[in-house]
């Protein structure tokens, strides 16, 4: 089982922890915390990185599931130019992408997963989201390719245990992000906007502004419906007081018909019915609704840190700010954030090489942060990084995003990583419904409190 008190133990040190990950203008030699120096794995030759097995010449072809389909930005070329190098470097191993969205993706491994057909490497959320698969013994432990090269002690402290269940890893994250709310300095400029809302109500005020001037409020692409969950709990988050609505349902302390809850959903409909978001948002997919504000269409973006290296590369760039999500009705903090520790590789338990597989992701995962980092994309990864940021040429935006991390207090895991899958698809369900149609918000409530009581597990 994940660790229960899991979620506090990692609010509590994110702020560390992101510090050290991220040494934007600090002394890149800072190495004084305890276990967590601010070195990345150390560069190997990876031809000696893979066993004997790899290189014994057998001709195996890998699968990869992932979740990096845009050209335009530095992850697309980060798993092309890695896989491509290993390779390249063993010509016996083939590496086939099964490159799709996010949402696409789970619906797909769901899929595989029941005929029992996972591909070498997949994508995975961690905890709640990972648990039915591991409980039917789909995905391989990786205790024993964590121990080989440090490749362990390169994850920030207490990451891992997000992707463990009885003591095994199962799976290695990508990144360790923060919810926050991208910003277009310009298209402020142009609404005359001078200052970024710290408000829930001087963002709605911000919303009609922009919308009066022609201009698209809030980037979003709702067909993929977690990007409204994420932004719903930001929120709650909010409305909650702090921290720990969920964890407060799931041990009994609260239903989902408190009043937080309901009053989340008011908010949540006051900015539908505003017009912040895009018309038809909710036949948008992610990386489409990404793409209005990266091409300048929209003037702010509610979303993870890992958008930082993909606005940075994108025509908006130089142009955006980031700032916290703001209160709302004068509750919350605005350094207690949405947290998003990563999506994660997994290997299957059932793959035909599965030695080669964990012999090609101990290669992955070990250059990972060193590539990352080459392309300016190493803001919000879940490995440590050695190097300050600004010196080696990173924009103003991510030593605005790493500074917000400093000022990380704690915060909520997303809703799909905290329910069962299936009260999950519920809420999922219900806060996409929003976009279409205002609902009574007691109804949308008992909806998931419904949902939540035929699910106990």
């Amino acid at each position: 089982m994940v660790k229960t008190k899991m979620q506090k133990s990692f609010a509590i040190g994110l702020t560390a922890v992101m510090a050290l990950s991220l040494a934007a203008c600090g002394n890149s030699n800072n190495n004084s915390n305890e276990g967590a120096a601010t070195n990345a794995p150390k560069s190997t030759d990876s031809g000696n990185t893979a066993t004997a097995t790899t290189d014994s010449g057998k001709k195996v072809t890998l699968t990869f599931q992932n979740i990096y389909p845009d050209p335009a930005t530095p992850a697309y070329k980060m798993i092309h130019e890695l896989t491509d190098q290993y390779m390249k470097e063993h010509p016996n191993v083939k590496i086939e992408l099964d490159t799709l969205n996010t949402d696409q993706q789970k619906v797909k491994l769901k899929t595989q997963a029941a005929s029992k057909e996972v591909p070498d490497i997949t994508i995975v959320n961690p905890a709640a989201q990972m648990k039915p698969f591991v409980d039917a013994g789909l995905f391989a432990p990786l205790n024993d390719m964590l121990d080989q090269n440090g490749l362990k002690d390169t994850y920030q402290k207490g990451l891992l245990d997000y992707y463990s269940f009885n003591n095994n890893v199962y799976a290695l994250p990508d990144g360790n992000n923060i919810e926050v709310v991208y910003y277009n300095k310009e298209l402020f400029d142009q609404a005359g906007i001078k200052n970024t809302p710290t408000t829930f109500e001087e963002m709605l005020q911000d919303v009609k502004i922009l919308k009066d001037k022609g201009i698209t409020p809030m980037a979003i692409g709702e067909k993929d419906s977690w990007t409204g969950s994420f932004l719903f709990m930001n929120i709650l988050l909010r409305t909650n007081g702090g921290p720990g609505f969920l964890q407060d349902v799931l041990d009994g302390k609260k239903t989902f018909e408190d009043p937080a809850f309901i009053e989340a959903v008011d908010a949540f409909q006051q900015l539908v019915q505003a017009g912040a978001f895009p018309d038809g948002a909710t036949s948008i997919d992610a990386n489409a609704g990404g793409n209005i504000f990266k091409t300048g269409k929209a003037a702010m973006w509610s979303i993870g840190s890992w958008e930082t290296g993909a606005i940075d590369a994108s025509s908006v760039a130089g142009k955006v700010g980031a700032f916290q999500f703001p209160t709302v009705n004068g509750k919350g903090d605005p350094n207690e954030f949405m947290l998003a520790p990563g999506s994660a590789f997994a290997v299957s338990a059932n793959s035909e090489h599965l030695q080669e597989t964990k012999d090609f992701l101990n290669f992955f995962a070990s250059e990972y942060p060193k590539k990352q980092f080459e392309l300016k994309n190493a803001v919000g990864i879940g490995q440590k990084v050695d190097g300050d940021l600004k010196a080696a040429g990173y924009s103003d935006l991510a030593v605005n995003i790493a500074g917000l991390f400093n000022q990380v207090k704690g915060g909520d895991l997303a809703f799909d990583n905290t329910m069962n899958p299936a009260t999950a698809q519920v809420h999922l369900s219900s806060i996409q419904n929003l976009f279409v149609q205002k609902v009574d918000s007691a109804a949308v409530a008992k909806e998931h409190q419904t949902a939540f009581e035929a699910n106990k597990e």
